[in-house]
């Protein structure tokens, strides 16, 4: 059965997309995984990222509106499955109103746990309807954050989320790490805001990867080619910080994958 994954930040500009792309690709190429990635951001940036049509195909807002039944919705890349989005997700809100709205997603996901070793879910940057749906079905959740201030201030209300799923739809919910990106060490406010994060981490009962994704044009310019960041740039400094964070994410969830 899959161990889902959602990243998640209600901040924008984070490179939540951009990590949630590297981790699909990685999982899938250095560790030879089954994977499947859902985009559950109106922007559609993720299948955009790997180089996908996403005006021309089913999405997640079908599959959650019930319309195109889910193994329909799902595409084939170079480096996982993935269901795509586009903006019309954005009436999520107000369209989805049924009494078990905040589980859409965890019951369209059923019927394909067994295909895959992970699933992994990109949110939107904001705390909705679409991302509690991702918390309700995630095993994990990982939050990438940028070496700033107005990061910090967001963990304190993302908290307040997490807890409430967990309390009503998802106890066994994990957060799994904070991940620093856009890191520049020698920036006494990165390593500021990491010791910052550090202790935030430690209240939420979770930890701050030892890896940093460090900030590069190369991760800019990946999505533009339709590829990852390992084939685009391999030897970047990015692209070999976001595999040894692959590497983290299967150790920290090895028992997981075990205990499935």
């Amino acid at each position: 059965m899959a161990t889902i994954i959602a990243l998640t930040n209600q901040k924008g500009g984070v490179g939540k997309t951009t990590t949630s792309s590297a981790l699909a690709a990685g999982l899938a190429s250095f560790y030879d995984k089954k994977i499947l990635a859902i985009d559950l951001d109106p922007q559609g940036s993720l299948g955009f990222s790997l180089g996908l049509d996403i005006e021309e195909c089913s999405t997640i807002h079908d599959v959650m509106t019930g319309s195109v039944g889910i193994r329909d919705a799902i595409q084939t890349t170079d480096y996982c499955d993935i269901i795509t989005s586009n903006i019309l997700l954005s009436s999520a809100e107000l369209e989805f109103t049924s009494a078990g709205r905040k589980l859409l997603l965890k019951n369209a996901l059923a019927p394909v746990l067994n295909d895959y070793d992970y699933i992994v879910i990109d949110t939107p940057p904001a705390l909705n309807i679409l991302t509690v749906n991702a918390y309700a079905c995630a095993d994990h959740l990982i939050i990438p954050m940028a070496p700033e201030i107005l990061s910090l201030l967001g963990l304190t209300q993302l908290k307040e989320t997490i807890d409430s799923v967990k309390q009503s739809l998802n106890p066994s919910l994990n957060v799994l790490g904070i991940l620093l990106t856009r890191y520049n060490q020698r920036t006494l406010l990165a390593r500021e805001v990491k010791e910052m994060a550090e202790n935030i981490a430690s209240q939420i009962g979770t930890r701050v990867f030892d890896t940093q994704i460090r900030t590069s044009v190369t991760v800019a310019e990946a999505p533009a080619h339709g590829s990852s960041i390992y084939d685009h740039s391999p030897y970047a400094k990015p692209a070999l910080d976001y595999q040894a964070f692959v590497d983290e994410v299967v150790t920290f969830t090895s028992g997981t994958q075990e205990g499935k």
